[in-house]
């Protein structure tokens, strides 16, 4: 039997925080936005909710990225990638360049990956929220690893990562098949691309594996 078609469908502020507030796991509703939408069922059930505002990661503030800041369903098949696809196709037709998203240590993203989003950068926890230039009260809210998920249009530029390790203590993953070690600056500043001399050598093997 076919799965019900779902029907993205625009959403007031309140609506929007409303429902997130009924359906979000861990999160309270945004204190702002640029926009929401949510997903519907043919007979008219709001099952999901969605909100994107402009980027918690300061060093992202370049006017043409934009984040996905809340998803929440009540656990409906496909609603959650239909709010992640529509969140771009919205983005995207505003003139915005990239969006991005997080997900926590131990989400699989499937959604993400099915609506054509990348998983960007590996993000180890954070003790708080304070820090010496914004002093914050620390809820120990944000002590678990986050994935960074981003679209972008074809001509954006690449995340500037190192200022983004600054801004949100950013760990890039090693690129060797499954290896998850977070990876450090190399002396000159610049990221490294894996975590040892020994998953350099695998990745390699496995470059040349597929061009043979």
């Amino acid at each position: 039997m076919s799965q019900a078609r779902l029907i993205i469908v625009p959403l007031s502020f309140s609506e929007a925080c409303a429902a997130i507030a009924r359906l979000h796991r861990h999160h309270q509703p945004p204190q702002g936005w640029k926009f929401g939408w949510g997903v519907e069922t043919p007979d008219g059930r709001l099952v999901g909710a969605a909100s994107a505002g402009r980027p918690v990661a300061r060093a992202l503030w370049d006017g043409f990225t934009l984040e996905v800041t809340r998803v929440a369903t009540d656990g409906t098949p496909n609603a959650c990638s239909a709010l992640y696809a529509a969140a771009w196709r919205t983005a995207s037709a505003a003139g915005y360049q990239r969006l991005v998203t997080y997900t926590q240590h131990g989400e699989s993203g499937t959604s993400l990956r099915a609506a054509g989003w990348r998983l960007t950068a590996v993000l180890r926890p954070r003790r708080g929220w304070d820090t010496p230039s914004r002093h914050r009260q620390d809820h120990g809210t944000d002590r678990v690893g986050r994935y960074l998920w981003e679209q972008s249009r074809e001509a954006a530029p690449p995340l500037p990562l190192a200022d983004l390790r600054n801004a949100i203590r950013n760990e890039i993953g090693c690129r060797a098949d499954g290896c998850t070690q977070p990876l450090t600056r190399s002396p000159r500043g610049r990221p490294a691309l894996y975590c040892s001399p020994a998953c350099r050598v695998r990745a390699y093997r496995a470059r040349s594996a597929k061009t043979n």
